[in-house]
């Protein structure tokens, strides 16, 4: 029976078995990753490719001065990182079950629909109070980013489950940031005149700010909302307890300037986010 046992790890889908207090001599068997090299690996080609193809538009726009590529250079800086690091976080593990299409769906609408009501809600209380607190930015957006997910969540319970909302949540947050750096770039453009240097300096700042912030943040409050349909014990105020962490770290983010600050808070922004995908591998797949 052992051998047998034995046999089926090796040759297997690479399980781990660990031997530890409270298993009685059974084995504990944990999904690890099975992904090809080419798979973990794929985000490096998605970064240099983005990268360069953001190099090729600069360099036609600056040699042309046709401004037809505007539109081209900032819808690509905005999206190198986001895609990158989307396809980093997929390519961590195989305990996700989210389908190429839902991810698809959860990026197009999920970004669109967040920022859009985002920003709807922050000009209405803007508008009626006069002033909205770091706290209260942090609280719109980060329900903004759940509306999609929610949505998609209640569909169906298939995609449930920690690892699948964690994957769902970051490509919802990279598509919001996206979105959000192609309205900054846009506007530091009008406000300087056509200065190349200063939308340069948005995407860039922006893009490897954004798996730190939105990413993570909404990574984590899906992670948590997921998880209910499939783990009863898992109770409505550990979500909501995780959603109020996130709230609290967008606030941070968003009360200073200071580049050690936005290191600090994206330090354990992302180590939460890290924690939480290293939890998720524990997970058995989901089909």
């Amino acid at each position: 029976m052992s051998g047998l046992l034995h046999d089926r790890l090796t040759k297997g889908d690479r399980l781990e078995v660990l031997r530890g207090p409270g298993t009685r001599g059974f084995p504990l068997v944990r999904h690890r990753d099975t992904s090809p090299l080419l798979h973990r690996h794929a985000w490096v080609v998605a970064l240099a490719a983005g990268a360069l193809l953001y190099l090729i538009v600069e360099r036609a726009l600056v040699d042309t001065g046709n401004v037809n590529f505007v539109p081209s250079l900032i819808l690509l800086g905005a999206l190198v990182v986001p895609v990158a690091f989307v396809t980093f976080v997929h390519g961590r593990s195989a305990t996700w079950s989210v389908s190429l299409p839902v991810l698809l769906v959860a990026a197009v609408f999920g970004g669109v629909v967040g920022t859009v009501t985002a920003g709807l809600f922050e000009y209405d209380t803007v508008r009626k109070l006069g002033v909205l607190p770091t706290l209260g930015i942090g609280l719109i957006e980060e329900s903004a980013k759940l509306v999609v997910p929610l949505l998609l969540l209640m569909l169906g319970t298939r995609i449930a489950g920690r690892s699948n909302g964690l994957m769902v949540g970051v490509t919802v947050g990279m598509a919001f940031a996206a979105l959000e750096t192609m309205g900054y770039a846009f506007t530091a453009l009008l406000q300087t005149q056509g200065d190349l240097g200063a939308v340069d300096q948005v995407l860039l700042l922006r893009g490897l700010l954004s798996p730190a912030g939105h990413a993570a943040w909404t990574g984590l409050a899906c992670a948590a909302l997921y998880r209910r349909p499939v783990e009863p014990r898992y109770s409505l105020w550990r979500f909501v307890a995780t959603f109020a962490l996130v709230v609290v770290l967008h606030g941070l983010w968003d009360s200073r300037s200071d580049w050690w600050w936005y290191l600090g808070v994206g330090a354990v922004s992302l180590g939460l986010l890290a924690l939480e995908a290293r939890r998720g591998l524990r997970e058995p797949a989901r089909t």
